[in-house]
C-alpha cells in the first residue's frame, strides 16, 4: 500500500504559492459548517465495528489471554519471502544511505526549487503578450482539418503532475499546448512524491527525455520491504499476540513489477518531477502562472472552446482539459455544479505555502465547497511533513503503516536521507489547531505527541511504537501541514446516459486528474492514475484528423479510464476506512488470522492490477 504524496496526501498534485483572492466562490445555498474540532477531539468508528468494540468493552476481561509475548517473526523487518524476490538477478540492488547521495538529491531540490522562483521556462513578458493562445481564429463551421503543419490546439487548467504529463503527452504527439497555473510561484514548496511503476511506463511511453531523467533524479523504494504494523500492543492468545511495532503484513512491489516487466518505484522531490517536465516535457513558455481559468464556451461544430481566465484574459484553443484538482473549476461548469464548487484548490499547486490563517480559514471553507462539489469527506483529517532525518529502519523498509484504533500513522522514505510522514486520524471535518501561545507555541506537535505517546499513552490509553514519535519529533512545527482529506464517488455514479457515454467530457473539454477521480491516499495511485490518464489522453487525441472528432476522442478516452480508476478508487476508499479497524480484528480468534492472511496473500494480485503496461 503506497501512498501518494500528493498528492495526495489526498489527491494532491504540486504545492507552490499564494492563494489567489477570489479563490472561493460564494455559494447558492451555505450549508452551516460543523464547530471547529478541538485538540484531541475524534469521530468514533461506525457501523459493524463500533458495535463489536462497543460489545468487546463489555465483555468481562480475562487478563491472561493478553498475557505474554509477541511472535519474534512479527519483529523481523525482512522475511524470507521478500530477501528471495529482491536477490532476483533482475531486481534492484540496495545502495545504502550515503553522504554523497545525500547532497546530491538535496542539491538537486535545491536547484529545481531556484529555477522555479526564477520563472525559468515560464511564459512571462513580452512572450506572453503574443502567445498563440490569445489570438482568435475564424473556424468554419463543422471545423477544420488537423496536420503537422496546422495542428491540434490544447489549453490544459491545472499545473500539477496531471497537468504537466498531459501537456507533455500533447505535445510528444505534435500539439501546439499552453498550460494555466493558479499559483502564482511554481514551487519551490512540495515534498516527495512516490512515482509508482505503472506511472513511470506512461512517461516512458511519452517521453524517453523525462523518464531517464525522473530515474536518475529518484531514489528507489522498491528495493526493500513495505507493509502494515500494529501501532501498540494488541492481540491476545486466541488470535495472536502483538507487541506495539510488530509486523501485521510485509510485501514487496518490485516483484509484480518484474512481473510485468516494469521499471522499479523512485521517489522524486516534487518541484524537481515540475522542473524535468518543464524543461523536457515541452517547450520553453508553455507554462503561464497566476492563471486561473474560471469558465469556458464551447463554440460547438468542431470551432474549440474558449476560455476565460481570472483577469479576463480569453484562451482560444481546438481542446480544454480541465487537471486542476479536487475543486476544479472546469468540472464545476461541466457538470453543472453549486455556484461553491470550484473553490481554491487547497490541496493543489497553490495550496502548500499557505500561512496558518489562511489554512483555518480554508479548512472551515473547504466543507462548504465540498458541499457544492459532490466530494465526499473521508472522515480523516491529515497532518504531514517532510522530516530530514535518517530513518532508524532506513536499510530495510521503504514504507510502513502503524496501525491504530481512530488514526494511523504512514512513513516512506523521502531520500536524501528524509522522511515523508502522515498522520491520518479519525475525526469531523472543519477542524482546526489552536493557535500558537507562550505557554504552547507549537500545538501540532504537542497534539501528536499526546495522539502518538510511546511512554504515557494515547488518550485510549495505548502506548505507541516509539518510531513514530522518532519522526514528528525531527520535524519542525512550521513544516507540518493539516488539511481534511476528501475523494468523490465515480462519475459513473449517475442515470445520466451522456455521462455513461462520456464519463469524464463533454464536447471539446475533458478532466483527468483529481478533477475526474479524487481518491484516498492508501495505494499511492492518485498521481500514478493522474499519469496514466494524461498518457491515455494524449494517445486518443493523436487519432483525431479533424477537429469535429475531438469529441468523441475525449469521451472514448474517458470510457477507456474510468473503470479502472473506479476500481482503484474503491480500493483506495476500502482499505482507508479498514485501516483504523484493523486493531480490533487482531483481538478476534479466527477472524484475525484470516483477515491478516488473506491481506497478506491479495497485495501481490493488488499490486498487479496495479502494475500494468496498459492503460
Amino acid at each position: 500500500m503506497m501512498l501518494w504524496l500528493a498528492g495526495a496526501i489526498t489527491p494532491s498534485a504540486s504545492f507552490a504559492g499564494r492563494p489567489p483572492a477570489h479563490r472561493v466562490a460564494p455559494a447558492r445555498a451555505v450549508q452551516r459548517a460543523p464547530a471547529p474540532a478541538m485538540r484531541g477531539e475524534q469521530a468514533f468508528s461506525f457501523g459493524p465495528a463500533a458495535a463489536l468494540r462497543t460489545a468487546k468493552r463489555k465483555l468481562p476481561q480475562v487478563e491472561w489471554l493478553a498475557a505474554g509475548e509477541g511472535s519474534a517473526e512479527n519483529k523481523v523487518d525482512m522475511p524470507d519471502h521478500v530477501a528471495r524476490i529482491l536477490s532476483q538477478p533482475h531486481a534492484p540492488q540496495r545502495e545504502a544511505e550515503n553522504d554523497e547521495r545525500t547532497h546530491r538529491i538535496r542539491t538537486r531540490y535545491e536547484q529545481a526549487a531556484a529555477d522555479a522562483q526564477a520563472l525559468r521556462g515560464m511564459l512571462v513578458g513580452e512572450e506572453d503578450e503574443k502567445a498563440w493562445w490569445r489570438t482568435p481564429r475564424e473556424v468554419p463551421a463543422g471545423g477544420r482539418p488537423v496536420s503537422k503543419d496546422d495542428p491540434l490546439t490544447v489549453l490544459v487548467a491545472g499545473g500539477g503532475l496531471a497537468g504537466l504529463v498531459t501537456a507533455a503527452a500533447c505535445h510528444a504527439a505534435g500539439m501546439r499546448v499552453a498550460l494555466f497555473e493558479q499559483a502564482s510561484s511554481y514551487a519551490p514548496y512540495g515534498g516527495p512524491i512516490q512515482i509508482q511503476s505503472n506511472a513511470l511506463r506512461a512517461i516512458q511511453r511519452i517521453s524517453p527525455a523525462v523518464f531517464e531523467e525522473l530515474v536518475a533524479a529518484g531514489t528507489v523504494t522498491a528495493d526493500r520491504v513495505s507493509g502494515l504494523k500494529i501501532g501498540y500492543r494488541k492481540g491476545n492468545k486466541l488470535a495472536g499476540l502483538y507487541d506495539r511495532g510488530d509486523w501485521l503484513v510485509r510485501f514487496d512491489t518490485i516483484g509484480p513489477a518484474l512481473e510485468a516487466g516494469l521499471p522499479a518505484t523512485v521517489v522524486v522531490d516534487r518541484p524537481v518531477i515540475q522542473q524535468i517536465l518543464v524543461k523536457h516535457g515541452f517547450p520553453d513558455g508553455t507554462v503561464r502562472i497566476s492563471s486561473r481559468i474560471e469558465g469556458w464556451e464551447d463554440r460547438g461544430d468542431g470551432r474549440g472552446v474558449v476560455a476565460t481566465l481570472s483577469d479576463g484574459t480569453k484562451a482560444h484553443a481546438d481542446v480544454l482539459v480541465g487537471a486542476d484538482g479536487v475543486w476544479s473549476q472546469i468540472r464545476k461548469q461541466m457538470h453543472s455544479l453549486g455556484e461553491g464548487a470550484g473553490g481554491f484548490a487547497a490541496s493543489g499547486a497553490a495550496g502548500g505555502a499557505l500561512d496558518e490563517a489562511e489554512a483555518r480559514k480554508l479548512a472551515r471553507d473547504t466543507v462548504r465547497i465540498a458541499a457544492q462539489a459532490d466530494r465526499r469527506f473521508s472522515g480523516f483529517t491529515c497532518y504531514a511533513a517532510l522530516a530530514p532525518h535518517r530513518a532508524s529502519n532506513i536499510e530495510d523498509v521503504s514504507y510502513q503503516i502503524l496501525l491504530g484504533e481512530k488514526k494511523y500513522f504512514v512513513s516512506t522514505d523521502g531520500g536524501g536521507e528524509r522522511q515523508q510522514w502522515f498522520a491520518l486520524i479519525r475525526e469531523p471535518a472543519g477542524g482546526v489547531d489552536p493557535e500558537p501561545t507562550d505557554e504552547d507555541p507549537t500545538p501540532k506537535l504537542t497534539r501528536l505527541r499526546q495522539e502518538f505517546s510511546c511512554s504515557s499513552g494515547d488518550a485510549d490509553g495505548n502506548v505507541w511504537d516509539p518510531f513514530a514519535l522518532e519522526l514528528i519529533e525531527a520535524s519542525a512545527e512550521s513544516d507540518i501541514k493539516r488539511r481534511d482529506l476528501y475523494d468523490g464517488a465515480p462519475l459513473l455514479a449517475t442515470w445520466d446516459p451522456r455521462r455513461w457515454w462520456s464519463p469524464w467530457a463533454k464536447g471539446p473539454v475533458a478532466l483527468c486528474g483529481d478533477a475526474a477521480h479524487p481518491m484516498m491516499p492508501n495505494l499511492g495511485q492518485g498521481g500514478c492514475q493522474s499519469t496514466e490518464d494524461g498518457y491515455r489522453l494524449g494517445a486518443e487525441l493523436a487519432t483525431v484528423s479533424h477537429t469535429r472528432e475531438v469529441p468523441s476522442a475525449l469521451a472514448r478516452y474517458s470510457r477507456v479510464r474510468v473503470v479502472r480508476t473506479a476500481i482503484v478508487q474503491g480500493f483506495a476508499q476500502l482499505g482507508s476506512d479498514l485501516l483504523v479497524d484493523f486493531d480490533l480484528m487482531m483481538t478476534i480468534p479466527l477472524l484475525g488470522p484470516f483477515f491478516l492472511a488473506a491481506t497478506q496473500l491479495s497485495m501481490p494480485w493488488i499490486l498487479r492490477f496495479l502494475y500494468t503496461p496498459e492503460f
